[in-house]
């Protein structure tokens, strides 16, 4: 007989055990959705690390990458660079970007993998200085045409002037990282020379510049064209400033030309190839070196793998890790490398050759500075070579004061462009990022001037309001609010985007410009007329992303820079003090000269002397006390007479006759006028 019994009540407060979650996903499930990833595909999903992170900057981006490719091939070859910037406009939000170069070409079978695989190149294991570094540049802009327009990248490239040009239309294969070709069959097109194959190029949509060898690339893609900062106009602008033996060809979407002509005849020194130094080998990289090797000594290997491992270091090296220079790298364990590594570190070893590197040099940077910026004061300084991880560097500058100021050589029709073209939402806005070195309180000034609403729209603004704009943009005097305008360079390549983030902006704003003449607010940049260049050459230059945009902030590279604004700080402030002398003892004789026919009268009527002998001894003694006002300096700031030690501004120094200057620029104007109305 069955019995019950009562279930017991649980006690009050107490919850039920929760039930197991019901599991998502397995391992085997996850296992099977795993894949590789390829690095083409990365950086599609990723193209902001690589600059294409807006429209407007893609566009700067694919003609810098490209240029930079074209003078790289040119230089390498003992070419004197001549390259073609074509951009036009086919749809609202669409142009195509055409770059050729007068280069030695590139063979047919390497085409394809040049512009149609990222990280192929022949550069990145290679220690010597050179524009591109990774070989993603060209090949992730022809990536970002075709995801943006669905258009392949167009190559044509001709070695020889007997040869057939060799035409491609690629696109890339991000699931593999491989080029797709897409005409001739997967093979790519030979065109013949002649008319038949000028006919050919142009059906295509190219514009060949006929030359007996060079490539052209052509790339459509969905960008924005701008003018003033940040635009193509500037980049190719600081890159003649930067590589004066290169002469540069652009044509705007409004078909607009500009000529950069070459101002140095010669091609700069071809930098050599260095091996690796100890300093700059981390322990990891140390390990793999040794297991590559190929069954050498160790000696051997540290004589052959490294640059300044003479046998007597290597021995040294050897015998602090307590390790025999006769060992085989094939034993050589873990352990060991170890001990090498700190070993290496504990030994004094030579810094690396500098036969590497490349600077600009003093005297083409005067005349790059010369040539693109207008001012009366130029100067120049290249530091001795310094090392930062076993990696050679060197540090140039270069510094423009005086001249017009940017909103002074606008003309209204370009005003107008300007205007139309901002993104800006106000006119305050659209005066500072459009103009270089324009501050905020230049802009007020302006807007003060012409009369105008600081909330007022740029694209929308009045006829008459922009004729108070371009009059107030003429006539006010902005010098001393006018910010100081900081132009980068890395192996002599313009660096145009994140300069706040650069350790050349950051060193500039560290440094105490105050005592050279020139007004600067606390961590601010300095006030005043002027352009400051600062150019890096190194092996290695260590930039902070894979757009290559900013210098990281390593001490060595700081000090560097320091030491150099300091020695063209100097010779400027040598220079304003002269100036103000001058202008003072200048101020000083005026008075003078206002009371001394008074005085010489009043002095004849008491004594009886001759008024007019008198008056001229006078004068001669105020001239012989005001003598610094008649000072005269050739065109490297040298005294033309009278006391060449007074103030000697060195060989690096250029000095332009502001009113000579100002005389020639008026001079092309009016000859630009008289071709406008003879049309």
């Amino acid at each position: 007989m069955a019995t019950a019994k009562r279930k017991k009540k649980a006690p009050s407060g107490t919850k039920k055990p929760a039930a197991a979650p019901k599991r998502r996903t397995t391992a085997k499930a996850m296992a099977a959705s795993q894949r590789d990833i390829s690095v083409s595909e990365f950086f599609a999903k990723n193209r902001h690390l690589l600059g294409f992170d807006n429209p407007r900057k893609a566009l700067l981006t694919t003609v810098k990458e490209a240029v930079d490719n074209s003078l790289d091939a040119c230089e390498e070859a003992g070419i004197m660079p001549e390259v073609w910037v074509h951009i036009q406009q086919m749809a609202p939000d669409r142009y195509k970007v055409g770059i050729q170069d007068n280069g030695p070409g590139i063979l047919k079978k390497q085409i394809p993998l040049i512009f149609g695989k990222l990280l192929y190149g022949s550069k990145f294991h290679r220690l010597r200085q050179s524009r591109g570094q990774q070989g993603i540049g060209i090949s992730a802009a022809g990536m970002y045409g075709v995801q943006t327009t669905g258009k392949p990248v167009k190559i044509i490239s001709k070695v020889s002037v007997r040869k057939p040009a060799h035409y491609y239309e690629i696109q890339i294969d991000t699931k593999k990282n491989q080029p797709k070709i897409l005409n001739g069959k997967g093979d790519g097109v030979d065109i013949p020379p002649g008319d038949k194959g000028a006919k050919y190029i142009e059906k295509h949509g190219i514009e060949w510049v006929d030359q007996s060898h060079g490539t052209r690339v052509t790339i459509e893609l969905q960008a924005k064209f701008v003018r003033g900062r940040g635009s193509v106009g500037e980049y190719l602008e600081q890159t003649a400033i930067a590589n004066p033996h290169v002469t540069l060809h652009y044509l705007d979407p409004d078909d607009f030309e500009y000529d950069y002509l070459r101002s140095a005849n010669m091609l700069p020194k071809e930098p050599k190839e260095i091996k690796p130094h100890p300093y700059g080998i981390e322990l990891g990289r140390l390990a793999t070196m040794v297991e590559d090797a190929e069954g050498i000594t160790l000696s051997e290997f540290f004589r052959t793998k490294f640059s300044r491992v003479t046998p007597a270091i290597s021995k040294r090296i050897c015998q602090t890790a307590k390790v025999s220079t006769r060992i085989n790298t094939r034993k050589v364990g873990r352990a060991e490398v170890d001990s090498l590594y700190q070993a290496i570190q504990q030994t004094k070893i030579s810094n690396p050759s500098t036969d590497c590197i490349c600077p600009i040099g003093e005297d083409l940077i005067l005349k790059g500075l010369h040539q693109v910026v207008p001012a009366e004061f130029y100067t120049a300084a290249t530091r001795p070579p310094a090392v930062y991880r076993g990696n050679p560097f060197q540090i140039e500058v270069g510094l423009a004061y005086g001249g017009t100021a940017p909103t002074q050589n606008v003309t209204k029709e370009l005003l107008v462009e300007l205007l139309e073209e901002t993104d800006a939402r106000t006119v305050r806005q659209f005066l500072i990022y459009t103009f270089n070195g324009l501050g905020a309180d230049s802009a007020d000034k302006i807007i003060k001037a012409g009369s105008l609403g600081t909330r007022q729209t740029p694209s929308k603004l009045k006829p008459a309001d922009v004729d108070k704009l371009f009059t107030a943009m003429k006539n006010v005097n902005i010098s001393d609010g006018q910010s100081m305008e900081v132009l980068r360079y890395a192996n002599r390549v313009p660096l145009q985007f994140q300069q706040a983030a650069c350790a050349v902006t950051q060193t500039v704003l560290g440094t105490n410009w105050r005592s050279y003449g020139l007004g600067q607010s606390r961590g601010s940049l300095p006030r005043g007329p002027v352009s400051l260049m600062v150019h890096i050459a190194s092996v290695w230059v260590p930039f902070t992303s894979e757009s290559k945009e900013a210098i990281a902030n390593y001490p060595e590279i700081q000090k560097e820079i320091r030491l150099g604004l300091q020695a063209v700080g100097r010779k400027l402030g040598m220079y304003l003090r002269r100036r103000l002398r001058v202008k003072q003892q200048s101020d000083r004789r005026e008075i003078f000269l206002r009371y001394l026919k008074e005085v010489s009268t009043a002095v004849s009527e008491i004594n009886g002397a001759k008024q007019a002998e008198l008056y001229e001894q006078l004068v001669r003694v105020a001239k012989r006390h005001t003598a610094d006002a008649d000072m005269k300096l050739d065109d490297r700031g040298r005294p033309i007479e009278d006391k060449p030690e007074e103030l000697n501004l060195g060989n690096n120094v250029l000095i332009v006759d502001s009113a000579t200057h100002a005389a020639a620029i008026n001079r092309v104007s009016e000859s630009e006028e008289d071709e406008e109305t003879e049309e």
